[in-house]
């Protein structure tokens, strides 16, 4: 056989080997790659692979060719140094043996920099300034966040490949003692050469040989630790040792002094290695790494010291200079540098008249909570067991050419749901393929029995109102998508329900990737279906459309953002979107402060990413085109950004400030808002969260989404918020608002109250509502009547220069499935809280009413109370335990009624009043006969 043949025998049996072993990795790049090009993005799919054999296949040539000659060198210096008896293997042979370790060194070595420091090495070279410098090392702040982080793997990787490579030297040593037995040539008293085997002192000159070897890589070893100990010093500046985060006194006059100490004595210890070794004195060798050693322990004894008897005595003298570069920087790292200021009186001046000024406030404020509206969505228009509501949603709208809040929700079909028996191949994934259409209320709207009163609503989708018409209300692509579908298929795919039939549909977007040709054969062993090969109902027009799930679709085309948890959907333009938030995130901002429970200590809410739910375009809006971070993303991956100014109006306007960066903000704000180093040291003026009662039980306030008019704007606006109260106080001292429209948009604004009087917090207005004799004898007589009292959040709301509190109280039957009820509606202002079954009625309570307005009918004393119950006349009521819930709420308006004077209806309800203690006597009387 022919050398040449011989080679390409080797070589295809070579590849055979290569495709069996990588045969799902190539299925896997190529259908990964066909969506990717599906989407528009095959460049950004393509942008790692092209790095990583950029940087892959240089350095595995380069590596191969060193080490090699390096192995050669250790070969030669061998048989220089040492007769060698030959034991038939051939020197081509041994240079074969070291050309494969030398490929096995380099192909570990350029996967493991190809694979760990691709994206590294374009955010190296790809990098954009912040044109903000550090102050100790005076490094743009890009350094620590692009650069330095790939610098700190390169050292590490070194490190590593020395050891390796050492391990390499005296296994390659062991090889060649294998394969060329050592012999010694000693001179005898005649001068003639004898030969024979290799005695202790053979050993004793290839142990020379190869400790000089490795003498050699330990010169190199303590050079690079050199390198070490100067960047070690760049992580003082995450430093926890002192007061703050980030260097303190003790790091910089101190730990750094010792850093910089170390690294010139491993310089010298490279020196000292090289003369220990030459010279053959081992403490002249090992001296260097025992002073690294001794300077170390005496460095972070002296640290100890200086920190317990220099700092810690003086600690706010000492320590300011830091403390101020901690407040600056994590200001910066967080975006609360800007945070605008303003003083708000908190005054008890509000009017009647300063309420119709700011009617759009008073019309919006929400009097249904999202999570018992979720509830009613899901009973009231889940439609089939099949359907859910994942999540309501809160955002702004223009109804009837008035600016409203409105919650929204899209019903998902959930295939989990679906019977398994029915959860056949051709149900999952070509007929049961999507949900269908959106649920709208007014957070501001209850019917009759205290539920959300519904805009759009049923399937097909009906509205109740004009503009929010729904051409497109199929959702393929959403939070509960979990499951590939094949669409254009000879099944028609299941619309919607309609009586006791289904309408049933063909998708018409596009979607998907034919399965046409060898497509078919891939995405079925991709899927691991046969079914797909022998489905008749899929022809070559068929699609398979994968990655449905919104969070894992994100996350899979760019997998270097945080994602909001919490994506919302937007209607524009008759069809439904999803829009999800993107984070640029880092943990390596000098001096800032890290998240509670994370190394993160930077984070920008730098993306929108908009899907349609129809056809699954995914596209990812630069929100915030001066955050570096997406800026260097941006010229890595050019094809998949876009401008925020390409946005269509009609979805730019649904755009929130995003709750997580808020909540955030508001708690490094809490203590981040004191600039003044001593007050910060101190924490004399740290604020709290303010806490509320939830169905309750205390907690945190939640930040709210409210639509309002702020004091001193001109016009209402989205807003979100949260109220602060001093450290282990409960009065309030500032409301945080974070502003969602238009030019406004990411301005935080801080209203700071008065500290010279007490203002309410929430939780204080929870305790004066518990303690309100009235709504307290009602809260436990509705807890015992089979009913249940659940309270909702608590919303602080600024108007004019004054606060006003609302929450909603539901009430909800002890029976299963019974869903919460909007009751009442509490009011606190200034000094009173009132209790009426709507905002306007306790409105009316606290200001008085409008002469204008026709006064409002007093609802009927019959009125039931407990949600489970119908409203029927007293006379027809036969439960006695209604009958007392319908006295105590009369007695309850009677004396209300005679609080304001209005003796008419006082003496009414005490009619009523009789009527119903006589229907009460006769149902006792009855009953007690009976038994």
């Amino acid at each position: 056989m022919t050398n040449t043949r011989r080679v390409i025998i080797g070589i295809v049996i070579i590849l055979i080997i290569m495709i069996s072993t990588s045969f799902n990795t190539i299925i896997n790049f190529i259908t990964e790659y066909k969506w990717f090009q599906e989407l528009g993005f095959e460049k950004v799919f393509l942008t790692k692979l092209i790095t990583q054999l950029k940087i892959g296949v240089p350095v595995f040539i380069v590596a191969t060719i060193l080490i090699y000659i390096y192995l050669i060198s250790i070969k030669k210096d061998y048989y220089k140094k040492v007769n060698v008896v030959h034991t038939g293997i051939s020197e081509k042979r041994i240079n074969q043996i070291a050309l494969i370790g030398a490929v096995f060194l380099s192909f570990i070595s350029s996967s493991t920099i190809a694979g760990n420091l691709w994206f590294d090495i374009l955010r190296y070279f790809n990098s954009t300034d912040f044109k903000v410098t550090e102050p100790i090392f005076n490094k743009d702040i890009s350094f620590y966040i692009f650069k330095y982080p790939m610098i700190t793997k390169i050292y590490y990787m070194l490190i590593s490949f020395i050891v390796l490579l050492a391990v390499t030297t005296i296994i390659f040593y062991v090889i060649m003692m294998i394969l060329r037995r050592p012999t010694l040539i000693e001179v005898d008293s005649e001068n003639q050469f004898s030969t024979r085997q290799m005695n202790l002192n053979n050993g004793k000159r290839i142990f020379d040989i190869a400790l000089r070897q490795l003498v050699v890589l330990g010169i190199i070893f303590f050079l690079v630790l050199g390198l070490g100990y100067y960047l070690r010093a760049y992580d003082l500046l995450y430093s926890q040792r002192g007061v703050v985060y980030g260097a303190s006194y003790t790091d910089i006059k101190v730990i750094l002094l010792k850093f910089r100490v170390i690294m010139i004595v491993a310089f010298i210890s490279a020196i000292l290695l090289f003369l220990g070794a030459r010279r053959k004195k081992l403490r002249l060798a090992i001296s260097g790494p025992v002073l690294m050693i001794v300077i170390s322990i005496v460095g972070n004894l002296t640290a100890f010291l200086v920190q317990s008897y220099i700092v810690s005595p003086d600690e706010i003298s000492k320590e300011t200079k830091y403390i101020e570069y901690n407040i600056k920087y994590t200001q910066k790292a967080y975006g609360l540098e800007d945070v605008e200021e303003r003083k708000f009186p908190a005054d008890t001046t509000l009017t009647l008249e300063d309420l119709k000024e700011n009617e759009e406030t008073i019309s919006n404020i929400r009097i249904n909570d999202y999570r018992p509206t979720e509830l009613v969505y899901n009973q009231k228009q889940g439609i089939r067991h099949y359907y859910k509501f994942n999540d309501v949603d809160i955002d702004r709208y223009y109804i009837d050419g008035k600016y409203r809040q409105v919650f929204l929700s899209p019903r998902e079909l959930d295939q989990s749901q679906i019977k398994e028996e029915r959860q056949t191949f051709i149900n999952k994934h070509l007929i049961y393929t999507h949900g269908y259409g959106i649920v709208m209320s007014p957070v501001n709207k209850i019917t009759s029995e205290g539920l959300p009163e519904m805009l759009i609503k049923n399937i097909p989708p009906i509205t109740n109102t004009e503009g929010f018409k729904i051409e497109r209300p199929e959702i393929y692509f959403g939070e509960l998508t979990n499951d590939y579908i094949i669409v254009n298929t000879k099944e028609k795919e299941f619309d919607y329900p309609k009586g006791n039939s289904n309408v049933e549909n063909i998708y018409e977007g596009n979607a998907g990737i034919k399965l046409r040709g060898l497509n078919k054969l891939l995405y079925a062993y991709k899927q691991g279906s046969l079914k797909m090969l022998l489905a008749g109902s899929i022809t070559s027009e068929s699609k398979i459309v994968l990655n449905r799930n919104i969070h894992d679709r994100v996350r899979k085309i760019m997998p270097y953002i945080e994602y909001d948890s919490d994506p919302y959907i937007a209607l524009y333009d008759g069809k439904i979107y999803w829009i999800i938030d993107g984070y640029t995130v880092s943990s390596n901002y000098p001096y800032s402060e890290p998240i509670s429970d994370s190394k993160i200590n930077y984070i920008r809410n730098s993306v929108k990413v908009v899907i349609d739910a129809y056809n699954g375009d995914t596209t990812y809006y630069l929100a915030d085109e001066n955050d570096p971070i997406v800026k260097t993303y941006s010229k890595i991956f050019p094809q998949l950004f876009t401008s925020i100014d390409e946005m269509p109006e009609g979805l730019k306007a649904h755009i929130r400030y995003p709750q997580v960066l808020f909540d955030i903000q508001a708690d490094v704000y809490r203590i981040y808002h004191m600039e003044d180093p001593r007050v910060f040291y101190n924490q004399e003026d740290e604020w709290y969260i303010a806490n509320e009662k939830y169905e309750n039980e205390n907690q945190l306030i939640e930040s709210n989404y409210l639509l309002m008019k702020l004091p001193e704007e001109e016009k209402e606006e989205f807003i979100l918020s949260i109220p602060y109260t001093p450290k282990e106080k409960p009065n309030m001292t500032a409301l945080l608002v974070g502003r969602n429209d238009g030019e406004n948009y990411g301005e935080l604004v801080v209203y700071k109250l008065p500290k010279s009087k007490n203002v309410y917090g929430p939780m204080q207005i929870e305790n004066r509502i518990d303690s309100e004799p009235t709504i307290s004898k009602e809260f436990t007589f509705w807890n015992q009547q089979g009913s249940s009292v659940i309270r909702g959040n608590l919303l602080t709301i600024p108007i004019e220069d004054s606060l006003l509190y609302v929450e909603p109280i539901y009430l909800k039957a002890d029976a299963k499935d019974s869903l919460p009820e909007v009751k009442r509606v509490i009011v606190a202002y200034g000094e009173k809280i009132v209790m009426e079954p709507t905002l306007e009625g306790s409105l009316e309570r606290i200001f008085g009413k409008s002469e204008e307005e026709p006064k409002p009918d007093i609802p009927k004393p019959t009125e039931p109370i407990n949600p489970s119950q119908p409203t029927i006349p007293a006379e027809d009521i036969d439960d006695i335990s209604q009958l007392i819930i319908n006295a105590n709420d009369v007695f309850e308006r009677s004396i209300e009624a005679q609080r304001q004077g209005d003796w008419a209806e006082y003496g009414r309800f005490i009619e009523e009043l009789k009527i119903i203690l006589n229907r009460l006597d006769e149902l006792k009387g009855t009953q007690g006969m009976e038994h």
